[in-house]
C-alpha cells in the first residue's frame, strides 16, 4: 500500500511538468505565442468523455493567462467557454475543479446564463471536500454579484430572492470552524454588500461571532464586515471602537484597521470642534506604539503623524518608535520608517531633530532608496553647515535612484533653498547637473519649476539661474 498523498504527488507532478516546460522554452514564459482562436477552440476538450483533468486544467490556465493579460472575449466566445467549462464538474480532480472555480469568476461577467452552475457551486460550498467550500462560495458570490439579475435596482425582489436562497449557507459559512471556509464567506459578503446591503446587514450578529475567532485573517476581515455594515452610523461605530479597545484583538490586521477606524473618528471630531488631546481614542491609539507586533507599531507612529493638528508633544512618541526602527535590520522597517520621518520633517523639522544619528547612519545603506530619504530628511532638518557635506554624498548616487525618488531629492532642494538663500549656489549647480541626466516629463518639469522658484524668490539666484537656463525651456524674462 502505498504511503504517498495522492494530492500531494499529483501537486508534484505538474509541478515538474512546468519545470521541464520552463527548461525546453529556456527560462521563458511558455504561453507568450498563445493565440485566443486556438484556446478557445482547445476548450472543445471540456466536452469529451472522460474528462481528461490534466489536459483541462493546462487549458483553462491558458484561459486564464489571456484574461489576465487583458484579452478581450466577446459574449458569445465567453458563453460558449463558459458552458463547456461546467461539463468539469462531473470530474473529481481537486486541482482542476478548483481552475474551473477560478474561471466561473473571470468570465462570469463576460457569459450570459451564468445562474445555471448555482446548484453545482452550492453543492460545493455544503459539502463535505474542505478544499471545494472556500472557492465555491467565492465564485457563487460572484456571479450573484454580476449576474442579470443583479443589475436592476434593488427596489427589485429578485435579488433579495437569489441571496435568500444562499443566505442561511451562507450564514453557516461565517461561523465555520475552517479558517478559510470562514475569511471566504465573511470577503464575499463585502462583495455583495454593494447590492444587497440590507440583506447583508443581517448577517451582523455572524460577523460577531466570527470577530472572537482564533484565525488572524478571520478577525481581520470579521472586523471589516462589521464596520460596513455599521459605518453610515457614527454612534454605531462609536461602540463598536469602544468595545473593541477594550478587548485584546489576536491579529495584526485587526487591530491596524482598528487604528485606522479610531483616526477617522478623531479626524470627524476634529471637523466639528469636538476633538480632544485627552480623547481615548487617542490613548488607544498610542498605546498600540507599545504593541509586540511591528505592524501595528508602524502603523500607530503612522496614524499619530498623519493626524491634523498633532502637537510636538503628541508627536514625541511616535517619532521616539520611528527613531528605533530606523536602526532596524529589516529594511523594510528602515524604509518605512525613514520615509514617515521626511514627510514629518515638513511640519515638524524640529521634532526629527533627535533622530539626525540615526539618519547620518544611514546615509551609507546598502538601499538606495533610503539613503535618498535620509539625506532628504537631513537637508530638512540639519544646520546650513551641513549642506555641502550632504549634496556630495547624495550626488555620488544620484543616478542609481529612480525618478521617484529624485523629485524627493529635488522637492529638498526647493525647501532648502528658501531655508538658506546663501546656499543657492550649491543647491543651482547641483540641479543643473540633475537636468543634464535621464529622466521623464515629471522629474524634469519638477526641476524646472524649482529653478523657477529659486530665482522667483531670491533675486541673487538669477545670475546662477540663467546660466542653467539654456538647458530648461524658462519664460523669456529669465533668459
Amino acid at each position: 500500500m502505498s504511503l504517498v498523498n495522492p494530492l500531494v504527488a499529483k501537486h508534484d507532478n505538474i509541478t515538474y511538468q512546468y519545470l521541464w516546460i520552463e527548461e525546453k522554452t529556456g527560462g521563458g514564459n511558455p504561453f507568450q505565442n498563445i493565440e485566443k482562436t486556438t484556446v478557445l477552440q482547445e476548450s472543445r476538450t471540456f466536452n469529451d468523455t472522460p474528462v481528461n483533468p490534466r489536459k483541462c486544467t493546462h487549458i483553462l490556465t491558458k484561459i486564464l493567462y489571456l484574461l489576465n493579460q487583458g484579452e478581450q472575449l466577446g459574449t458569445t466566445e465567453a458563453t460558449e467557454a463558459f458552458f463547456a467549462m461546467t461539463k468539469l464538474f462531473q470530474s473529481r480532480d481537486v486541482i482542476l475543479r478548483r481552475m474551473v472555480y477560478l474561471g466561473i469568476k473571470e468570465l462570469s461577467s463576460v457569459a450570459e446564463d451564468v445562474i445555471i452552475v448555482t446548484s453545482s457551486l452550492t453543492k460545493d460550498m455544503t459539502g463535505k471536500e474542505d478544499l471545494y467550500r472556500a472557492p465555491a462560495i467565492r465564485a457563487l458570490c460572484s456571479i450573484t454579484d454580476v449576474g442579470p439579475w443583479c443589475r436592476v435596482p434593488n427596489t427589485d425582489p429578485t435579488p433579495v430572492t437569489m441571496l435568500q436562497a444562499i443566505e442561511r449557507y451562507m450564514k453557516q459559512a461565517i461561523v465555520d470552524r475552517n479558517a478559510s471556509v470562514s475569511s471566504a464567506a465573511l470577503v464575499s459578503s463585502l462583495h455583495l454588500t454593494r447590492i444587497a446591503n440590507d440583506v447583508v446587514k443581517r448577517w451582523v450578529n455572524e460577523a460577531q461571532e466570527a470577530i472572537n475567532s482564533d484565525s488572524v485573517m478571520v478577525q481581520y476581515h470579521a472586523l471589516g464586515v462589521l464596520y460596513h455594515i455599521r459605518k453610515s452610523d457614527r454612534l454605531a461605530v462609536t461602540k463598536l471602537v469602544a468595545k473593541l479597545t477594550r478587548t485584546s484583538l489576536k491579529s495584526p490586521y485587526a487591530v491596524c484597521m482598528l487604528i485606522r477606524i479610531a483616526c477617522k473618528l478623531l479626524e470627524d471630531e476634529d471637523s466639528v470642534g469636538a476633538g480632544s488631546p485627552d480623547s481615548p481614542l487617542f490613548e488607544f491609539i498610542e498605546s498600540c506604539l507599545r504593541h509586540k507586533s511591528e505592524m501595528v507599531i508602524y502603523e500607530a507612529a503612522h496614524a499619530i503623524v498623519n493626524l491634523r493638528r498633532t502637537t510636538a508633544r503628541e508627536l514625541a512618541p511616535a517619532v521616539s518608535v520611528l527613531q528605533l526602527f530606523c536602526s532596524s535590520p529589516k529594511p523594510t522597517l528602515r524604509f518605512a520608517a525613514v520615509r514617515t520621518l521626511n514627510k514629518v520633517a515638513m511640519s515638524h523639522p524640529a521634532a526629527v531633530t533627535a533622530c539626525n544619528l540615526d539618519l547620518e547612519n544611514l546615509i551609507t545603506d546598502s538601499n538606495r532608496s533610503i539613503a535618498t530619504l535620509a539625506i532628504t530628511t537631513l537637508l530638512k532638518t540639519g544646520a546650513e553647515s551641513s549642506v555641502d557635506r550632504l549634496m556630495k554624498q547624495i550626488a555620488s548616487f544620484v543616478s542609481e535612484i529612480s525618478d521617484e525618488f529624485k523629485i524627493v531629492v529635488v522637492q529638498a532642494i526647493r525647501a532648502l533653498c528658501l531655508k538658506f538663500p546663501r546656499k543657492h549656489s550649491v543647491l543651482m549647480n547641483f540641479l543643473s547637473a540633475m537636468l543634464r541626466d535621464e529622466g521623464g516629463l515629471e522629474y524634469k518639469a519638477s526641476i524646472a519649476d524649482t529653478i523657477i522658484t529659486i530665482i522667483e524668490e531670491n533675486p541673487e539666484a538669477k545670475e546662477t539661474g540663467s546660466c542653467v537656463a539654456r538647458f530648461t525651456l524658462l519664460p523669456d524674462e529669465f533668459r
